[in-house]
């Protein structure tokens, strides 16, 4: 009787009231997911399944990737490793028109690479190069829109926080997400790189020159760095090629930077225990998320609430490319009000069906929507990186750095549409490494 897209419907409605309101994600999506099953298959059902859910979660092999990962971006963070990576990137291009700039983007991607946050990329860079930026002349509008645009680098540039939780959510390899995830964050990479380059042609007063470093100098940045590059490279390269699996990797990230650490002589006890906990608590507040949103996606599964969307959407005669601008639209839409882990948890249950049937894969799924989840990061009126960097830059309006933003956002708009267009950006790695 109450297993109908309706009881399914009724209960997303719930949830989005539970989220607007301010309760947790995760509580509101267990709180839904658990009631909703309560009602279709009785209070008693409702407890085992969701009893077995989170045991089989957090008794998963490949759970043990996320914790690895933040702990080995918590160690990196505290021996400085962001700012290592901006200042070796400004001293070989920072003479340039725009040069800061482009370093900034840059350390994000490499800090993306260690860290998988966005909101923690944009903080952690934006502290070391807005205050440089704004130092040597640049634009508030240029430099506060380049630091959030960068930050979104983060959920992209692998290893990717949210790519390991959606490959939970999706039963979907996070090896294969992390290549395929390696091309569309080079190429949103080079678009913000176009970006600064025409407003340099546009307006070359928004960021004058500066001088150029000596090659001694950016020798002795580079010798900071390369160890940390060469671990990034070494963790990526060997998840893309088959050479180790996501987990060995991230115990080799941990266990690398940990060494790095060492050798830097920077890492004091307070530093590594405060790298443990901070490890701990983001590991244990995104398992309480993850058992919620498997359960939620029980009870979705369960009323047919996936199924009934998905032919809907089939019987609109959009097309594959006109069904997924679609989502993209909506994901867009909803990315506006929630914040980038609720986004991907609350619509993947009902949209992968849907994206399967274009003849789309999960992996290219999982980048679209970690995609759409950084666009919603800088796009009005949520845009959380944008709060970061005011926080980090307070005496600028919000109002000035949405208009900083707003020439990148633009890209990624561009960006998103040649993923829909062209899906080998995301799809041709993973199937030339396999």
């Amino acid at each position: 009787m109450y297993d109908t897209p309706l009881t399914g419907l009724l209960g997303l409605a719930v949830l989005f009231a539970l989220i607007l309101g301010g309760v947790r994600i995760g509580i509101a999506l267990g709180l839904v997911g658990i009631g909703g099953l309560a009602v279709v298959l009785g209070p008693e059902a409702a407890v085992i399944k969701a009893g077995v859910v989170a045991v089989d979660t957090l008794t998963r092999y490949e759970l043990g990737t996320l914790p690895l990962f933040l702990l080995m971006a918590q160690i990196l963070l505290a021996v400085n490793a962001s700012g290592d990576m901006f200042a070796a990137a400004a001293r070989f291009v920072g003479h340039r028109p725009g040069g800061l700039a482009y370093a900034a983007v840059a350390g994000c991607a490499g800090f993306g690479a260690i860290n998988g946050s966005s909101l923690a990329t944009a903080a952690t860079v934006g502290s070391v190069a807005l205050p440089e930026m704004r130092r040597r002349g640049y634009s508030d509008s240029l430099a506060t829109g380049t630091v959030a645009a960068g930050g979104t680098l983060g959920q992209m540039i692998p290893p990717s926080g949210a790519l390991i939780v959606f490959g939970i959510i999706a039963e979907t390899s996070i090896g294969e997400l992390f290549t395929a995830a390696i091309i569309p964050g080079i190429t949103q990479a080079l678009f913000y790189f176009a970006v600064i380059w025409l407003l340099m042609r546009w307006k070359p007063g928004l960021a004058p020159e500066s001088e150029r470093a000596p090659w001694s100098e950016r020798w002795r940045y580079l010798a900071r760095i390369w160890e940390i590059v060469a671990l990034i490279l070494l963790v990526i390269g060997g998840i893309a090629f088959g050479w180790i699996s996501p987990p060995e990797a991230a115990a080799i990230g941990a266990a690398g930077s940990f060494i790095l650490a060492l050798r830097r002589g920077g890492l004091s006890r307070e530093q590594l225990f405060g790298a443990f906990e901070a490890a701990l608590k983001t590991s244990g507040m995104i398992f309480l998320i993850l058992i919620g949103a498997l359960v939620f996606s029980v009870f979705v599964a369960v009323t047919g609430l996936a199924s009934a969307a998905s032919g809907a959407v089939t019987a609109m005669h959009l097309g594959p490319v006109g069904t997924l601008v679609a989502i993209a639209l909506l994901l867009l839409a909803l990315g506006s009000v929630l914040d980038g882990l609720a986004l991907m948890l609350l619509t993947t249950p009902i949209l992968l069906p849907i994206v399967r049937d274009t003849g789309m894969t999960p992996v290219w799924f999982g980048i679209f929507i970690t995609r759409a989840m950084e666009m919603g990061l800088v796009h009005p009126p949520l845009g959380m990186n944008l709060y970061v960097i005011q926080n980090v830059t307070k005496d600028v309006s919000i109002g000035r750095i949405f208009r900083g933003v707003a020439p990148f956002l633009a890209s990624d708009f561009v960006h998103l549409l040649l993923l829909i267009l062209i899906p080998g950006m995301a799809l041709w790695l993973p199937g030339v490494l396999s």
